[in-house]
Formats: C-alpha cells, structure tokens, sequence
C-alpha cells in the first residue's frame, strides 16, 4: 500500500471517529441487506425476509450458512440485532466479525464476536478475539456468560473499531475494552476489514472441548439477524484508499474522548465481575507473564482464580484445556442482571 494512501486513510478514519455515535445513540441507519451485504456461502440455507432487512442463517446436516458486507471498511461502528438459535446447541457456532483473512492469508487482521452453544439447560456463551497481523499464535481470548437468555429474543451486538481501541458492547453496554499500546505493534488490527456473519458445525471444539457435538435430530439450528448496521469508511479493495466515508460531520452524537463514559465504565466493569469466565490475560498456564498490553485488575484476576485455579492460579494441570479460535468462517467450502 503506498503511504500517501495510508495516510489519507488514516486522515479520513480519524474524522469518522470524531463522529461515531455512542453505542446508546440509536440515530443510525439500518440499512436493506441487498445494500450492504451478499450471500457468503449456505445458499437456501440463507432467508432474507421480506421486509429485507432481516436474514435467517441455518445450520443443518449438508452445510451452515453465512453473509459478508460488500465493502472493505477501515474503523467504523458496527452492529446487528441477533436471536440465537434454542434447545440444544452443543457444538453450534454462531459468528459476528470483521477479517481480512481472504486478502492477507499469512498476515491478516480479525475482530469477533463467537456464540458457542451448549447442551439443553446450560447456557450460551460469547467469545471475543481480536488478532492483527497474523498474531493468531498469541490469542486474545475472553468468554462470558450473559444475563439473559440470547434464544429468548433479539439483542444487540455491536462493535467499534478506531485506530486506537476496539469496543464490544452487549445492549450498549461495553463488555471489553482493548487499547492499542506501542507494545502491541502490529498485533492490533490496522488493515481494512470485512464484516461477515456465519453459523457452522464447531463440534471439534465448541462445547466442552468437543466432549459435546452438534446433534442433527434438533437442526435446522436458525440464527436470526436484524438491525444490521454498517457505519464506516469504505475502502477500495483494489487501491486499498479510501472510497467513500459516511458524512462523519452530520453526526450530533459522539464518541468521548475516552471510548466509554464513566457510567459504561461501571456498567463494564460489573459485567466482567459478574459474568467473565475466561481472559487470556490471566492464563497462567498459556502466559507466565501477561502479555504487554494487558492491564490486570486484582478483583478480575482473584474471582477468575476461585473459578479455575488450574488455569488462571498456576496450579498442576491434569487435563488438557484448550480455547480455540474458529476456522469454518469465511467459507465452508473449504443469571442474574448486573
């Protein structure tokens, strides 16, 4: 990529980001699916609805099913409503994320939300990640459970990508915040990026490290998308500049200097007391020593403790334990309120 492209990609991103809307602000458009999104792969597996601007994704014995947007952004703001699929789940994937893994294959960037499903009674739970570079040999793995039931109804999900952070949030509440440090280099996300949404068979490891599969007595498993919103700056695949942004200087609403405003902040930090059941940071057997860029909290570090003191106390391990990234992606061919 020549600089000066860079550089005016830089330029225009950073304009954009003066002007996202918080994550509470619901002033931003919804846009029609054939607007900005294609059919990934799954065909009949894929519904858009009538209205078309909600989409059914379905897993079932011959093949999942997943979209992608038409345009490569550089920062943005993100989001979809989602309900998740119900009954029993073991094995199941559910994907919302942003990569460029088709473009850099050695090398490239990721920011995902993951939704592994569970046997009947237990609970869903999110998986976030970021990668950059290819840093995929580190891994930034949080899990979560959530105080709600995701099959019961729609909720949001939403991501937001600067320059300088990435923020996930769950109904406009922040659950993860990541700060780019100079330590990082290149391990944050700074490629343009694809959004995609997919769900697939992850038996291998998903649930309980694979102990339990996907059971296709209760498929079709359907996942459904609404609100589907796609704010950013578009960027031309070919000459990798800047193509069009969205008018970042008519936005009311914006983002605070800081990412999340002191009352997120709270609402942040319960949620990860109450409901983080794994953070890379705290990995002792992955990690002697954190990673740079990680910013320990005693309180986080102490609950994760009691909850597995093999992992994140440094204890003797006496069973394998592995938290994977997902691989079927892109393409398939190949409790209580805080």
């Amino acid at each position: 990529m020549e600089g000066s492209h860079m550089g005016l990609l830089l330029f225009f991103s950073s304009m954009l980001f003066a002007a996202f809307p918080s994550a509470s602000s619901r002033n931003l458009p919804v846009i029609p699916f054939d607007e900005g999104y294609a059919p990934l792969f799954g065909d009949s597996n894929l519904v858009i609805h009538r209205d078309g601007k909600s989409v059914h994704l379905s897993l079932d014995e011959r093949t999942g099913s997943g979209f992608v947007s038409h345009d490569l952004y550089l920062h943005g703001y993100f989001s979809a409503s989602i309900k998740l699929p119900s009954d029993y789940t073991a094995g199941v994937v559910v994907a919302f994320y942003m990569s460029n893994g088709d473009m850099f294959q050695n090398n490239h960037d990721e920011i995902d939300f993951e939704f592994l499903g569970n046997i009947r009674g237990k609970d869903w739970r999110i998986q976030t990640n970021v990668y950059g570079n290819g840093s995929t040999n580190i891994g930034r793995e949080e899990r979560y459970g959530l105080w709600f039931d995701p099959a019961d109804d729609f909720h949001q999900y939403t991501i937001v990508w600067t320059d300088s952070q990435i923020i996930f949030y769950v109904d406009n509440v922040p659950i993860r915040e990541v700060t780019r440090t100079e330590s990082m280099g290149g391990d944050f996300p700074s490629k343009p990026m694809t959004l995609y949404a997919t769900i697939w068979d992850a038996s291998d490891w998903a649930t309980n490290g694979g102990k339990y599969r996907v059971n296709y007595k209760y498929a079709p498993y359907v996942a459904e998308f609404s609100d589907l919103v796609l704010h950013g700056c578009a960027v031309d695949p070919i000459e990798q500049h800047v193509a069009t942004c969205d008018n970042a200087q008519s936005s009311e609403a914006t983002i605070p200097p800081s990412g999340v405003t002191p009352a997120q902040r709270i609402k942040m930090e319960n949620f990860r007391k109450k409901h983080m059941t794994y953070s890379y940071c705290y990995d002792k057997v992955r990690y002697k020593v954190p990673p740079s860029e990680c910013v320990i909290n005693s309180q986080e570090a102490e609950r994760l403790r009691r909850f597995d003191p093999v992992t994140f106390g440094g204890g003797r391990r006496h069973h394998g334990k592995r938290h994977r990234r997902s691989r079927g992606s892109q393409t398939e061919t190949s409790a209580s309120s805080f």
